[in-house]
């Protein structure tokens, strides 16, 4: 396991250097597979933005977070998805990956502003208030209404730490859970 620079990830990841964000991960999957890995994973969703250009370099196969909930999508047959997660995961509509699957409905600019907002807290304090609670399953309750989504798509690692099953009482597919389970099963996705 290697920890990458959580700041130099996420400005890279929002400015779009996907080329450099790939070449850094590359970097340090090289170090785990010295270190004898067979296999790799990138469990975080901003880096995702370079997973094309990851995938070149990668010296390890990866079991990849964006396929795994693609899968999961398609196996529930979601047709429109709303997403939740940082603010360069919902403007890429989780960087086009389920296009082909769901038609993903994006938040208005005030909405996409307060998820981002909100998320951004959770991952500064590894949890959520009980109003960041209560503000992210009230929207997500009227995008339901609204604008007839299938579910709400948790695309942020650290959404885990605020919505669980038995606290989430909305349709939603849970990114990271997801990935977890890919991984658990050992299946490269």
């Amino acid at each position: 396991m290697v920890h990458a620079d959580v700041r130099r990830v996420m400005g890279l990841a929002q400015v779009r250097e996907t080329r450099q964000l790939a070449e850094y991960l590359a970097s340090l999957l090289r170090q785990i597979a010295g270190g004898g890995a067979d296999v790799a994973t990138i469990p975080a969703f901003s880096p995702q933005v370079c997973a094309e250009e990851l995938e070149e370099l990668t010296p390890l196969p990866l079991i990849g977070l964006l396929d795994a909930i693609v899968a999961e999508a398609e196996r529930r047959k979601l047709r429109r998805v709303t997403i939740f997660g940082a603010r360069v995961t919902m403007e890429t509509g989780l960087f086009d990956r389920l296009r082909d699957v769901a038609e993903v409905v994006p938040l208005p600019p005030a909405e996409l502003e307060q998820v981002g907002e909100v998320y951004r807290k959770i991952v500064e304090t590894e949890g959520a208030s009980p109003e960041e609670f209560e503000t992210l399953r009230s929207l997500a309750h009227r995008l339901v209404e609204r604008e007839g989504v299938d579910a709400i798509l948790l695309a942020g690692t650290d959404l885990s730490l605020v919505f669980r099953p038995e606290n989430t009482d909305f349709p939603h597919l849970d990114g990271a859970r997801t990935h977890i389970e890919a991984i658990m099963g050992g299946v490269s996705v």
